[in-house]
């Protein structure tokens, strides 16, 4: 099943994407505004954006940029009218990976969507973010409003295995088995929040990075 954000305000046009798509076991979600849309992306990454390049709280280019500086590799299609055309072509300066012009029609926008697809081959998410908070897998690097943050490696392994689990508590018992025990060297808890203490004083105390009193930590989006 495809899993495709359709960012469309024109409720003629989203409710023919979502049915003709659904027909094909793809799963739609429509989403009438940016404000809306970036909610939803924070929550959940689907397999594919279909974005309208004029929505009516901004233009669908500042979302690509958004987007396109948390999820580099995500596949995102620009559905535009005609005289929109020539800014969405020039350079694909905004990030997109394709665009239809409207009136599309569905069959080959549906041809576009798998070839897409095809192409991106579901790879695997390396830009994690929380906040003001990106870390880089690739890079092993971690940014905090785009100044890099030089951390030590228990801090960075803390880091990441709290952001690869966004929205969850972790436990104490498992950062210490997954950071420091997995390779037979035994810390005490003491380790941990010194750790963490270090970590928040870097990050400058995010408001993201919560604290479960007694039982562990949790990351979570605050803005």
């Amino acid at each position: 099943m495809i899993d495709i954000y359709c960012i469309e305000d024109d409720e003629n046009i989203a409710q023919s994407v979502k049915t003709y798509m659904e027909q094909r076991d793809a799963k739609v979600t429509v989403l009438g505004t940016i404000a809306e849309a970036r909610r939803a992306l924070r929550n959940h990454t689907p397999a594919i954006v279909l974005l309208d390049w004029n929505m009516p709280d901004g233009q669908g280019d500042e979302l690509c940029q958004w987007i396109r500086a948390r999820w580099s590799r995500l596949p995102l299609i620009f559905l535009t009218v005609r005289g929109e055309s020539h800014d969405v072509v020039s350079g694909f300066q905004n990030g997109a990976d394709d665009y239809v012009v409207k009136p599309f029609d569905l069959d080959i926008l549906y041809s576009r969507i798998l070839a897409l697809l095809r192409r991106a081959g579901q790879e695997e998410k390396t830009r994690l973010f929380c906040d003001h908070l990106l870390l880089d897998k690739e890079k092993m690097a971690v940014f905090c409003d785009k100044e890099e943050i030089v951390l030590s490696q228990p801090e960075y392994q803390l880091l990441l295995l709290l952001m690869e689990n966004k929205g969850k508590t972790v436990t104490r018992k498992q950062l210490l088995e997954q950071i420091w025990d997995s390779n037979g060297n035994y810390v005490n808890d003491n380790t941990l929040t010194v750790t963490m203490k270090r970590l928040r004083e870097k990050l400058q105390n995010p408001s993201c990075l919560k604290t479960i009193r007694s039982f562990g930590y949790r990351m979570e989006d605050s803005i």
